[in-house]
């Protein structure tokens, strides 16, 4: 080798790939081949302190302000202890409504019929009783 000096190993144990262009990552300061400079690629331990992405609750889908140094999992697992505005009382429950022209009827959970795959009430189930437009005879299930 003519030039010893030049290039450096790439720091990620499973590469080690000797790098004449090698790039420095700003969170922990290790060099890396292009391959796995970016944060999840070398699974950086100090990526939170320059990855400015704000995270939203998984509960009520607001963003949570995470200051620098803190740790996004924390703020907001504090977030949901503590300010989160989730109520599930107000989330709605009967979501499934009835295509029967005229029904206004809402269920839990769909009711689909085997004929012609239309939602229905629990009244209107039934192929005679929502007038269905699909062939007399039921969708075989093999």
């Amino acid at each position: 080798m003519e030039l010893p000096w030049l290039g450096r190993h790439c720091s990620e144990k499973a590469c080690r790939q000797l790098d004449f262009l090698p790039l420095k990552c700003d969170a922990c300061g290790e060099v890396f081949c292009k391959d796995h400079i970016r944060y999840d690629d070398h699974r950086c331990s100090s990526a939170y302190k320059k990855n400015v992405q704000v995270p939203v609750c998984p509960l009520c889908s607001a963003p949570v302000p995470v200051q620098k140094g803190e740790v996004p999992d924390i703020v907001v697992g504090a977030h949901m202890d503590k300010d989160c505005k989730y109520n599930p009382a107000q989330q709605k429950i009967f979501t499934n409504k009835c295509l029967k022209p005229g029904c206004k009827r809402k269920e839990m959970m769909k009711v689909v019929c085997e004929q012609c795959g239309g939602n229905f009430c629990i009244k209107h189930r039934h192929p005679l009783d929502h007038d269905c437009k699909a062939s007399s005879h039921p969708i075989s299930k093999a």
